[in-house]
């Protein structure tokens, strides 16, 4: 499968990625990238501690950067949390952005269960008209929520088949693609066709025969990894040794449980008032009001969000609203933070071409990269000095990391979940296995 003449010459790709753990489907992906663009390296940026749907990652950043870079990615950078917890629009401008701003990537790779570039440009193009506007606001007027008004609005004024927008990964497809038109930005797109699982799959096994699937969800492998007793030979069948390495030596103490975030979450809700709750970010419609009545009610996190949801209030949205509301993101600051974009570059892990990417990178970087969070912001800083806007960003980085560690049972691991003490992973890859420095 070889790629045409751009992305031959492509000198590096950039994917956006959680790798929530990575599993057999992103090692298919990136291979799929190496046989289209041969001589290119790859760039991945990865949400962080918590991923684009609100929910705390697996494992912690390092080690889901490291098992990528094991799996074939070059450099590992970190998407800021204030873009990574977000809504598909917000996560994909904000990693666009950030590999525009790199100066090094050329094109950008990207999964999608549509296997028609033109069509997803085409609805790309047609979200931002004035009727497709016009006909979206009407239908979150009536309650709809954004995934489905917008799905209805291109049917109705683009003739864009609403089933097109009801596969997550179409939809951050559709979104990338706006934001590489609305920023103006040199990079290439490379649709790769998603194989696997549907997303948000949660049955590890085939239903029909109870074999292992060997491209199961993310979801579904996260699903086995969490229950009581894990289907282990399923998880193996479904993920890259390395990883299924990590995943039994995690579990269950060192891998995030979110139910550890519960009494946090009901400890806030005592005291607010509605009034200040509508200044979080992902507030407001109302969400205020309903959430302090939920929590008076509900006995997990789960039964909090379920309760929570609405036709209006989908549950991605109440499970961004939690670390929002625990590390008190307000929405004018989110803002301030969408006006400027990335302000920083944070290595997460690399290989020996991720080091000379990094090199490149430093000469023609329009944002500083950082590999040292205290060379940029200290705790004494971030607890009572006046931040710059690079600091604010990086600050929410950092207590979301804090936030994360939470969710872990292991006290040893909670402390070593520190953004001022660990080091980017350098990963020196073999043939066979690999190992891991740092």
């Amino acid at each position: 499968m070889g790629g045409n003449a751009m992305e031959m010459s492509a000198r590096a790709v950039g994917i956006v990625a959680e790798y929530n753990p990575f599993h057999n489907g992103h090692a298919w992906q990136i291979r799929a990238v190496r046989e289209r663009c041969p001589h290119a390296a790859i760039v991945a940026v990865m949400s962080g501690s918590f991923t684009q749907r609100g929910e705390a990652a697996l494992l912690d950043k390092w080690q889901r950067a490291g098992l990528a870079v094991r799996g074939g990615v070059d450099l590992v950078l970190e998407l800021p949390f204030v873009f990574a917890c977000r809504s598909a629009q917000d996560f994909a401008r904000g990693a666009l952005r950030l590999f525009g701003a790199l100066g090094i990537v050329d094109a950008f790779a990207f999964g999608a269960e549509c296997d028609d570039l033109p069509l997803l440009k085409r609805a790309s193009e047609a979200v931002s008209s004035p009727q497709v506007q016009a006909i979206l606001h009407a239908h979150m007027q009536d309650g709809n929520a954004y995934a489905r008004a917008l799905a209805e609005a291109l049917e109705e004024a683009a003739r864009i088949p609403r089933a097109l927008l009801r596969a997550p990964n179409n939809i951050l497809a559709v979104e990338y693609l706006r934001a590489c038109a609305a920023f103006s930005l040199p990079l290439a797109p490379i649709l790769i066709a998603r194989h696997g699982a549907p997303h948000g799959t949660i049955a590890i096994r085939n239903a029909a025969d109870g074999s292992a699937g060997a491209m199961a969800s993310g979801s579904a492998i996260r699903h086995a990894v969490r229950a009581a007793q894990p289907d282990w030979a399923a998880v193996q069948a479904a993920v890259p040794a390395p990883v299924y390495t990590v995943l039994r030596e995690s579990t269950p103490n060192c891998i995030a449980d979110e139910e550890r975030l519960f009494c946090p979450l009901l400890a806030s809700l005592i005291p607010a008032r509605a009034k200040s709750l509508r200044a979080v970010l992902g507030m407001g419609e109302g969400l205020e009001n309903r959430l302090l009545k939920v929590a008076r009610k509900a006995d997990s996190l789960d039964g909090l969000v379920s309760q929570t949801v609405t036709s209006r209030y989908p549950a991605s949205r109440i499970r961004r609203l939690i670390p929002h509301l625990l590390l008190g993101v307000q929405a004018r600051q989110a803002a301030e933070m969408d006006a400027i974009g990335p302000r920083y570059a944070r290595v997460l892990a690399f290989s020996e071409a991720g080091r000379a990417l990094l090199h490149r990178a430093k000469r023609r970087s329009a944002i500083p990269l950082i590999t040292k969070t205290s060379a940029a912001l200290t705790t004494k800083t971030r607890r009572g000095g006046r931040l710059s806007a690079l600091q604010e960003m990086l600050a929410l980085d950092t207590e979301a990391t804090e936030l994360r560690a939470l969710c872990v049972r292991d006290a040893r691991a909670r402390q070593e979940e520190n953004d001022f003490l660990r080091a980017p992973r350098f990963v020196v890859r073999s043939e066979c296995a690999g190992r891991m420095k740092g």
